[in-house]
């Protein structure tokens, strides 16, 4: 190794902004200035200064997308800001209903959106601090994914430092991880050739590549990416459209689909589906629909979003490829929340390129209104190109011998009942706390923080404690033992004592945090605290029929009879009376009555804090036995507005509700 000189570490710096600078027109611009040879030269000159001074060798160098060591698997990521879903628009009527839903909530007749290609690929969220990539991670359920860095650094497009004199001190941006229609031929045709099966489509081909541990190999393939939108941005910049954003992203070297159109109304949309439907074959990736997006930044923000899904954007998807085939059998499965969904197993058949042998039944009344039978011929088409369903049944094709389904009416895996709320469509096992099928699920939920808050219970070490027969039930959890823990994988002395103190200071909790960690169905958090609060003792609750539950606020006759439901099962009971033998215990509750100075007052919170949090003031009010709801109605008697208060405050004034600003609504607590 050579004495590091200042024109070497100038020559090295030259050489990395070149060669960034020739990878942005090459991926981001589709436009490029060099030649692949000369572009090699460059690269081996950069290589030979890193191999001659190590030193210089950094993260984001050009030379270093394919430097990290194999991984013996991926950790997971809590995203900062959740990773939404689209909803879907599967014709031209879904369409225009949604562009209708949002022109009357924002007022207007005509709204401004920005249209692009739905790239069939993997959803990745990278996150870049100072410029520099510090992590990528999948979508996983939207909240928590995989940390997927070492692989994304393998892909060219995807930029190890941004670009320009404006970078944001912290960026987290959304995209779509795919692989071109000739890379993927090539790969198979490689995959053939060495005796290897062939990838089925080129989205599984993109997502098997950006999950392999060694990030070598993850180099190999021919993956890249195109960004659609922010989780996250701290820049100071005026950026008021999301058309004005995707620039900026293009900007600061971060590519985005040559194919985005900034479109006036729903027809200028319609049209540019049909212009896409026309043009997908010729595109060279795979696209399964168009996406939608309102363009100004601020109508976005007074939309919002569901739960899963935003107000302001909508995927337009094409219509579905569909095949014959005959059903073999039909299953039932019981999913993690105890849901109960029929499954048709079928003759293999191809869909879209994918072989498919089952194809969801959704549920009872589906299958009765199709009915759909063992030995039936049926038409199966790819939902959304993912996944598959059963559009028909072709009854001229009908064996003589066919029986109509019978759905279940207890759990198939825990023999619990089975029940179905009215008017909702999904059967569900009652079992929650005993069915083997939730036993994830509801572990999961019992240890969350907002429940009985048990440090280091995630979802992974929940699972491995499950499939390792070392937790069956909730109560199991207080039984287990140092020696049991230390044998598990990743488990060492240290991590297994923090887990069972964990654990053993869960125990002392409060009334309500115990109920809403029981997972009862219906039963959140609030519901839980108003249940808590009026009983006020765990005897009194279990005692009570769906007349006197009902006098609760906010527990109807569903909610009623669920918790009636629960209590009244042995199984429920026994787990119940398992977790109070193994110490968990709370101080009981004295049931609110009209001595409570806000007993029947409604409250809701907006805007900012700046004394207390949102939180904190909620618990202020719930002490002094008030409800604290999320929406203002007419039925609300005080709104709480902190700053940026937004549409709350707009409609509390329009309703004439009293509105409390910080200082007066600590004026109003303290006068209590």
């Amino acid at each position: 190794m050579g004495t590091l000189t200042p024109d070497a570490r100038a020559r090295w710096e030259h050489l990395c902004r070149t060669l960034e600078g020739h990878n942005y027109r090459y991926y981001v611009l589709d436009d490029p200035d060099i030649t692949d040879g000369k572009y090699d030269l460059l690269w081996r000159e950069l290589a030979a200064l890193e191999t001659a001074h190590a030193e210089l060798c950094s993260p984001d160098s050009p030379t270093q997308r394919v430097g990290a060591k194999p991984s013996s698997g991926f950790a997971e990521v809590a995203h900062s800001h959740p990773m939404l879903s689209l909803a879907n628009a599967l014709d031209e009527a879904e369409m225009r209903a949604f562009d209708r839903r949002v022109s009357e909530r924002l007022g207007h007749e005509s709204v401004e959106y920005v249209a692009e290609p739905k790239l069939d690929g993997l959803a990745v969220s990278l996150r870049y601090e100072q410029g520099r990539l510090i992590q990528a991670a999948t979508r996983g359920d939207g909240h928590r994914g995989e940390d997927i860095t070492a692989n994304i650094r393998t892909i060219s497009s995807v930029p190890l430092r941004l670009r320009g004199d404006d970078i944001p001190a912290t960026l987290v941006v959304r995209g779509e991880v795919y692989m071109p229609l000739a890379g993927f031929q090539t790969l198979n045709a490689a995959q053939q050739a060495r005796g290897e099966k062939p990838f089925a489509n080129p989205r599984n081909a993109a997502a098997g590549s950006l999950r392999q541990l060694d990030p070598k190999i993850s180099a190999e393939r021919p993956l890249t990416v195109c960004f659609y939108g922010v989780g996250a941005l701290s820049a100071e910049k005026d950026i008021q459209q999301h058309s004005e954003l995707l620039a900026q992203l293009q900007a600061w070297g971060l590519r985005v689909s040559p194919e985005y159109a900034v479109l006036q109304g729903v027809d200028a949309c319609l049209q540019y589906f049909r212009v896409m439907a026309a043009r997908r074959a010729g595109l060279g990736y795979d696209i399964d629909g168009v996406v939608y997006k309102l363009n100004q930044l601020q109508e976005q923000a007074l939309l919002g979003a569901v739960s899963r899904a935003p107000r302001w954007a909508i995927a337009h998807k094409f219509p579905a490829e569909e095949a014959l085939t005959r059903v073999s059998a039909i299953e039932i499965q019981v999913g993690r929340t105890g849901a109960l969904t029929p499954v048709a197993r079928l003759m293999p058949v191809t869909v879209g390129g994918v072989t498919v042998t089952n194809a969801t039944l959704h549920n009872a009344e589906e299958i009765s209104r199709k009915d759909v039978r063992v030995g039936d011929t049926v038409v199966v088409r790819r939902a959304g190109d993912v996944i598959p369903e059963v559009v028909r049944v072709l009854m001229e094709q009908r064996p003589a011998d066919t029986h109509a389904f019978e759905f279940p009416s207890i759990c198939p895996v825990c023999a619990s009942a089975v029940t179905r709320v009215e008017g909702e469509v999904v059967a569900r096992c009652s079992g929650g706390l005993y069915c083997p099928a939730q036993r994830v699920q509801a572990i999961r939920h019992f240890a969350s923080r907002r429940a009985m808050d048990v440090e280091g219970l995630g979802e992974k070490r929940v699972e491995q404690l499950v499939q390792q027969g070392l937790v069956h039930k909730v109560s199991d959890l207080y039984g287990l033992s140092l020696e049991s823990l230390v044998k598990l994988e990743r488990m060492g002395d240290k991590s297994a004592e923090n887990l069972l103190l964990a654990l053993e200071q869960s125990k002392h909790t409060s009334f309500a945090c115990f109920l809403f960690a029981l997972g009862i169905r219906d039963v959140g958090e609030a519901t839980a605290r108003a249940l808590a609060s009026h009983f006020g003792t765990l005897e009194r609750l279990q005692g009570a029929d769906e007349e006197a539950l009902q006098a609760v606020a906010d527990v109807g006759p569903v909610v009623a009879k669920q918790i009636v439901l629960f209590f009244s099962q042995a199984h429920n009971r026994e787990v119940v009376s398992a977790l109070l033998a193994a110490g968990v215990v709370w101080p009981d509750e004295h049931p609110v009555d009209e001595e409570f100075p806000l007993a029947g007052k409604n409250f809701v919170i907006t805007g900012s804090l700046s004394s207390l949090s949102r939180q904190q003031a909620k618990e202020r009010l719930q002490a002094l036995g008030a409800r604290v709801s999320g929406s203002v109605s007419s039925k609300t008697d005080y709104l709480v507005c902190g700053e940026k208060a937004g549409s709350k405050h707009t409609k509390a004034e329009a309703l004439s509700i009293p509105i409390l600003d910080e200082s007066a609504f600590l004026t109003f607590l303290q006068n209590i």
